[in-house]
């Protein structure tokens, strides 16, 4: 790359870390967190031999503001940091609301540039209570967090920020929020809107890439029970990875352990692989 951003729709563009060479895994985010939510895990990707690369969202981080999102145009923003980076046999790892988006870009662009999918406290796949979703939540309760999101953001934060990583450091905590605050406020409340109004079970039905999920057990933003079991039973051949005790900020608490898990799923030691053939 001879500059770290790549150009979407409309004249934005997208801010792009791109480490070191080898087998490629590019991760992205969840809602209203950009690249550097990945550090430790770029880190310890990268140190066992991997290229690991991620991008700041629209509207988050260094990237522009377009002031429009759905899933339609994340897709295609993931298809322009793929093609404008050339990558192929590719590893890509999503992060809560992240799992839409790679769902969204193979149904949109296909699968044939990527190797596997890991989808790390998935989001979906379907949040909403209705007719064959028996188990999602109210239509009474997702209004009510838009509304706090929209007029009382920050004692929502204050009040939710530690069950999502009940294990990380006040500083770590207070990062997040600013995180947080320094999203772009139209794409942060009408990205959780899309977010909560996606229905995904169709598409993870039809992945036709192989699928990793992680999911820890203490998870109170993204319940294993309704995601993470749920797009396990979904998505043909998936596996299923349970942290026990984990909560939804995994990639904070237990970074060493997740990006171990990553690497050996990406590049398996030749005896595992040997065994698995």
């Amino acid at each position: 790359m001879t500059t770290p951003f790549v150009e979407i729709a409309d004249g934005h563009r997208l801010f792009v870390r791109d480490w070191g060479k080898g087998a490629p895994v590019l991760l992205i985010a969840g809602w209203a967190m950009d690249s550097g939510w990945w550090a430790d895990t770029m880190l310890g990707l990268n140190d066992a031999g991997l290229r690991t690369i991620s991008y700041d969202r629209r509207g988050h981080g260094r990237s522009t503001d377009p002031g429009q999102v759905d899933f339609d145009r994340l897709a295609d923003d993931l298809a322009a940091v793929i093609a404008q980076l050339d990558l192929s046999d590719l590893t890509v790892v999503a992060h809560s609301c992240g799992a839409g988006e790679v769902l969204r870009y193979v149904s949109r662009h296909g699968a044939e540039r990527l190797r596997r999918v890991i989808m790390v406290g998935a989001q979906g796949p379907c949040l909403i209570a209705g007719p064959g979703n028996e188990q999602g939540r109210p239509r009474e309760a997702i209004e009510a967090l838009m509304a706090e999101l929209a007029n009382n953001l920050p004692a929502w934060l204050d009040a939710n920020v530690e069950p999502f990583a009940p294990d990380a450091s006040r500083r770590t905590l207070d990062r997040m929020i600013d995180l947080v605050f320094g999203c772009s406020r139209r794409i942060l409340i009408d990205l959780q809107r899309v977010i909560v109004e996606a229905d995904f079970r169709k598409e993870a039905a039809a992945l036709n890439v192989p699928v990793t999920l992680i999911h820890g057990d203490r998870d109170v933003s993204a319940p294993l029970e309704t995601t993470g079991r749920r797009y396990a039973a979904l998505i043909p051949d998936a596996e299923l990875i349970v942290y026990e005790g984990v909560a939804h900020g995994v990639m904070l608490t237990h970074a060493a352990r997740l990006a171990s898990d990553i690497a050996r799923i990406v590049a398996p030691q030749p005896a595992a692989a040997a065994a698995a053939a």
